[in-house]
């Protein structure tokens, strides 16, 4: 019986075989075909990161990364008004347009601010200082929060990620955009030719588009790009914010608006940017006759007696007189005729940013409409004041109501006040000054600074004659601007008189830096402060040592800070003080 069982179990152990073997199989090209599957999908979105470079991505090892090792983030400066990050992931979420960190157990986090990331953010995306429209944050998720979403698409290029602040305003170009990115470039060594700028703010190309792409061989990337590549984009090593150290004015968001209290950039850098954009534009600055270019607008705040003005000035200066517009004209054929300029005459406006590419020695003219104050708005001023820029500057006021035509019924944005009623209408068509104000939209100011002006001639060569110093503008002898170094060897000596009399000789030798150097005027400062008071006694001296009497008590410890100053002005470091006693 059991060798009969045995023989009639043979065919059902046979059949559950074939069934698992069957099942096997079927297991196995399910297997596959999912494997297939996630291989042309990977493949796919491979094909979709090298759309954006040609550097090639291991996507499987790119994704595997990401979700064993999340982001990594390491920024330099202590405030969120001065700090750039580096990231190593970081990812963005076209759909809910949020930046996203994912945590895993090695992710890095420096600093780790906790909520202090919210007050009020992690770094400004723009190098307009603590704009609130400017900040940047990002949200947080687990690595294993990726099973559930859509599948990155990786960036495989080293990007720079910002905001630019206004791409239709050429000052804004160059004074927030252009200079900054090109420092922050300058800073680290992989933010090269290579790398790709990425512009979140969410404007479009706007005029002067080609002016960014000359920072980087790569297209530059806005905002509303990113949601054609996926839903979830990771940049596999990216640098977020701007250095602000390039910049010298501010617009008044915060206090009417003015040079920058801490100006960090000289002429030397702004010449030296200059000098790459004219590389880029493929313009060399060429030698010849000198002549005076007049900018020319052509909608509004118009010179509306300009032909007479070229003739004056060819006249008073003996110089032929050339104009541009940037209405009419390239920008690179602009910048070409302005790079061999004597002179620049322009209507404040944003095309003044131009005059950063004049010749040293040249002159910078701005205009100003009626009632317009020029000490009130001067970024062209403060720019060619700059060490190192070493351009002469004049501002030219009218002061005449007559040689104004202005346009009350035009839009408010172009100047016009009819929307306001009828007593603040008046109120400003009877000023004579637009008084200091904030940021942005002071009727009064874009009443005035969108008039039209007949220059008064006689008073626009008065101010010329006065100021502008040398008839040959461009023969200026550049200006150093070499600090000097510590004063060596500082010593005190004292002796007592009387007992009421005593007398402090401090002696040392000059900076080492001073005897390889061609310096005018080489002077010293002394200050002398008695031990437990807050006040100190300043000299200014022209010799290497000198004895004091006057005010110096027996018996008493002061002490002694000496530091060298070249020119007037550049000013050296002091040396470690000296405690003298009587």
């Amino acid at each position: 019986m059991r060798a009969i069982g045995c023989r009639m179990n043979l065919p059902a152990v046979l059949n559950g075989l074939l069934v698992s073997v069957v099942a096997a199989l079927l297991w196995k090209y399910v297997r596959l075909i999912e494997h297939a599957s996630q291989l042309e999908e990977e493949l796919q979105l491979t094909r979709q990161s090298q759309e954006f470079s040609q550097v090639r991505i291991d996507y499987h090892g790119a994704l595997l990364a990401l979700q064993e090792h999340g982001t990594r983030m390491v920024c330099t400066g202590k405030m969120h008004t001065d700090r750039i990050c580096r990231f190593d992931y970081l990812c963005y979420c076209t759909e809910a347009e949020e930046f996203v960190f994912f945590h895993s157990n090695d992710s890095v986090m420096l600093p780790n601010l906790g909520p202090r990331r919210f007050q009020p953010a992690l770094l400004d995306l723009s190098s307009v200082e603590d704009h609130n429209t400017q900040y940047f944050n990002f949200l947080e998720l687990p690595a294993a929060a990726l099973k559930f979403m859509p599948k990155p698409v990786f960036v495989p290029d080293v990007t720079l990620i910002l905001n630019r602040f206004n791409p239709d305003n050429l000052m804004h170009i160059f004074h927030d955009d252009l200079l900054p990115i090109y420092y922050t470039m300058q800073q680290y060594s992989d933010l090269d030719d290579e790398a790709r700028l990425v512009f979140m703010e969410g404007w479009g190309e706007g005029a002067h588009f080609d002016l960014y792409r000359l920072l980087s061989s790569k297209q530059p990337l806005l905002k509303m790009q990113l949601k054609t590549f996926g839903k979830l984009m990771c940049f596999t090593k990216s640098y977020v914010g701007l250095s602000k150290m390039t910049t010298w004015y501010q617009y008044g968001f915060v206090q009417p608006q003015g040079p920058k209290a801490n100006i960090l950039i000289s002429g030397n850098e702004i010449r030296q940017f200059a000098s790459f954009l004219m590389e880029r534009l493929n313009i060399t600055r060429e030698e010849g006759d000198d002549y005076i270019v007049v900018f020319k607008r052509t909608t509004n705040r118009l010179i509306l007696n300009e032909a007479e003005l070229l003739l004056a000035l060819a006249q008073e200066f003996q110089m032929r007189t050339v104009t541009v517009s940037l209405e009419e004209q390239s920008f690179d054929s602009i910048i070409q005729i302005i790079s061999g300029a004597s002179m620049l005459v322009s209507m404040h406006g944003a095309q003044m940013i131009t005059s950063m590419f004049l010749p040293r020695g040249a002159a910078v003219v701005e205009l100003y409409p009626y009632a317009v104050n020029p000490e009130q708005y001067t970024p062209y001023k403060t720019l060619a004041s700059l060490p190192g820029m070493d351009l002469q500057y004049v501002a030219w006021r009218n002061t005449m109501e007559k040689n104004t035509v202005t346009y009350p019924d035009r839009p408010w944005d172009q100047g016009g006040i009819v929307h306001l009623d009828k007593e603040e209408q008046e109120r400003i068509l009877a000023s004579k000054d637009v008084p200091r104000h904030l940021c942005c939209r002071n009727p009064e100011w874009l009443f005035r600074i969108y008039q039209d002006t007949v220059v008064d001639i006689a008073s626009f060569l008065d101010v010329l004659r006065e100021v502008l110093k040398k008839p040959n503008l461009k023969k200026v002898k550049v200006a150093s601007t070499v600090h000097p170094g510590r004063v060596r060897e500082p010593k005190c000596q004292t002796s007592v008189q009387a007992t009421n009399e005593a007398k402090l000789s401090v002696s040392w030798q000059i900076p080492w830096n001073l005897k390889y150097l061609k310096v005018k005027e080489v002077k010293y400062e002394v200050w002398i402060q008695e031990q437990g008071e807050n006040t100190y006694m300043p000299y200014i001296l022209p010799h290497q040592n000198y004895t004091f009497s006057e005010n110096i008590k027996p018996f008493t410890t002061y002490l002694v800070w000496v530091r060298c100053i070249f020119n007037k002005n550049l000013l050296g470091p002091f040396a470690d003080v000296l405690i003298c006693k009587t």
